[in-house]
């Protein structure tokens, strides 16, 4: 195979400055909110024993993977979630941990999947994560800082939305209507196709694990009801109304902190429950027309049996793929940034040494400066400058050398003044 005909693998991307540059747009907004909100970054190593991913997801995971054996024979693989790798590290330190725990990280993570849009093989993802503290106020705080991380990059209530359960009021849910613990698991897989497929569609598959069709009319019948007649359709049940109890006070910190615009209780959101224990969610667009953006929950008995370590936590994974076809169908992707600040022009080859000198004192200063590497004239110096963005563009020429000054153009105004040489650099001629 020639250079010419090797192309980038499906579901990887090319970062070419623009693309990269959105990229660090969205990662500075993540970061800034995460400081904000008090979490400190961290990273872990993007290859992993494998057994820390089927531990945690089954062997089944394994054709997801991107996993082999590495040249010391151990089976290994790159990381498709943060979680795993969390854990361990959490592990290592716990006892010497200040609780509650408030960790992010933006690692690039890695699944072997159909690519289709918002879904490649590869994508960055903001993990936020907070370990050891059970109050309700902590699920709050970990939404808030889910709906602030999107905020930050202009999006508001008219563009996401976020769809807010409890697993262990829809477990309640499902015992409240005699479903057995050990049918749990095949009944949440058939509600999670409700969007898709429709309530005949989910009855079709209730159906097939055994449920009694007229306790499927009256499970989905009570899916689709709001929290407070959800709860009051089930008055008698204790289970139901602690786990209504808690949700309902999430829902009221959310509120109390101004955020009551994004919510919507949503008890069809079944996505993962069987990984998650408590509080669960999702943000999504509010349009509908891609993946979630984002999920997260409570998942208090997953560090026990990652790392061995005993300690409730939550926490979300916001992916940058689906952000990103997101901000620019709301054009909400910044304009290019100029990249060059001044541009340099030498009349002549005589004027080269006094052109390297200035630009080393404007880059010292942190101006972002280029040159002509050629002896190209005068117009066509000009023309690259207007390429390259400039906002300045200095000449040099001989007459104006010999008196210690530059000819400063403004590239937006056209406006042309004589500026001393020792004025741009900071500092007299000849130091």
């Amino acid at each position: 195979m020639s250079s010419g005909d090797i192309r980038g693998l499906p579901g990887f991307r090319d970062f070419f400055p623009e693309e990269l540059a959105l990229r660090r747009h969205i990662f500075s907004a993540w970061r800034r909110v995460g400081a904000r909100y008090g979490f400190r970054e961290y990273d872990g190593p993007p290859l992993e024993a494998l057994e820390l991913y089927t531990r945690k997801s089954g062997e089944e995971i394994v054709g997801q993977l991107y996993e082999f054996e590495d040249k010391g024979g151990r089976r290994v693989a790159l990381r498709p979630e943060m979680t795993p790798t969390f854990a361990r590290m959490i592990a290592t330190r716990a006892s010497g941990l200040p609780k509650p725990v408030r960790w992010f990280s933006i690692p690039q993570l890695f699944r072997y999947e159909r690519p289709q849009r918002g879904r490649l093989r590869e994508h960055f993802q903001l993990n936020m994560d907070i370990v050891g503290e059970t109050n309700p106020l902590a699920d709050a705080e970990i939404i808030s800082a889910g709906i602030d991380a999107l905020r930050e990059l202009g999006l508001g209530p008219a563009d996401i939305v976020v769809r807010i359960s409890d697993r262990r009021l829809i477990g309640a849910l499902l015992d409240a209507h005699g479903i057995a613990a050990e049918d749990h698991v095949a009944v949440f897989g058939a509600l999670d196709r409700l969007e898709k497929e429709g309530e005949d569609g989910v009855r079709a598959r209730l159906a097939a694990t055994g449920l009694d069709v007229d306790v499927a009319a009256r499970l989905l019948g009570a899916l689709g009801l709001p929290l407070e007649e959800l709860t009051a359709a089930h008055g008698g049940n204790e289970a139901i109304g602690e786990a209504a109890g808690r949700l309902s006070t999430v829902f009221a910190h959310l509120g109390a902190a101004g955020f009551a615009e994004f919510l919507r209780f949503d008890a069809g959101l079944v996505r993962g429950l069987a990984y998650y224990t408590g509080t669960v969610f999702e943000i999504w667009d509010r349009r509908g027309e891609l993946r979630a953006i984002c999920g997260g929950g409570r998942y208090d008995d997953l560090l026990r049996a990652l790392g061995g370590v005993d300690m409730p936590a939550l926490g979300f994974g916001m992916g940058d793929v689906v952000l990103t076809e997101l901000l620019r169908d709301r054009g909400l992707v910044p304009p290019a940034a100029r990249p060059v600040d001044d541009y340099l022009v030498c009349v002549s080859d005589a004027e080269r040494p006094l052109a390297l000198g200035l630009a080393r004192a404007l880059r010292d200063q942190g101006r972002r400066v280029l040159y002509d590497l050629r002896s190209r004239g005068v117009g066509r110096q000009f023309k690259a400058s207007h390429q390259a963005g400039a906002k300045r563009t200095i000449v040099l020429g001989p007459e104006e050398a010999a008196r210690g000054v530059a000819v400063l153009r403004d590239m937006a105004s056209g406006e042309e003044r004589e500026v001393a040489i020792e004025t741009l650099t900071g500092r007299p001629s000849g130091e």
